[in-house]
């Protein structure tokens, strides 16, 4: 299996894990009825963790499409090369470190293992591209 695959199998897994570490702390905050039930009223201000939690789940969501359509496009181009490789797993490496770091609230890092995580996209993009030419 190509390493960009692999990366992509991973992401998904990684996906869930955002999913449910800020639905846990949701829940621990505001109470399994609240989980349970329909969630119309407004539960309340959620605490710094509870709001970090969500606040990276929603920037894993927002750039994870990204990296599906650079590795669904990498691979009906053929093209696998060490670059595309190294930039999955830059992609990977940085976001599985993102969060335990946005949910301590490590505010510069958080910024700078954003940015590596851009730069593991854009090494994947920057392969695409340059095949257009």
């Amino acid at each position: 299996m190509h390493t960009e695959y692999a990366v992509l199998a991973w992401g998904c897994v990684l996906a869930l894990v955002h999913i449910f570490a800020a639905s846990t702390v949701r829940t621990a905050q505001y109470g399994t009825a609240w989980n349970a039930g329909n969630r119309e009223s407004d539960p309340g201000t959620p605490t710094p963790l509870v709001g970090r939690l969500m606040r990276a789940q929603g920037n894993f969501f927002e750039t994870f499409p990204l990296v599906i359509a650079a590795v669904a496009l990498l691979g009906l181009a053929g093209i696998h090369t060490r670059w595309t490789a190294a930039g999955a797993t830059v992609w990977l490496v940085a976001r599985v470190a993102y969060l335990p770091i946005y949910a301590a609230g490590i505010t510069y890092v958080r910024s700078l293992v954003f940015l590596v995580s851009l730069a593991g996209i854009l090494m994947m993009l920057w392969s695409l591209l340059i095949a257009t030419l």
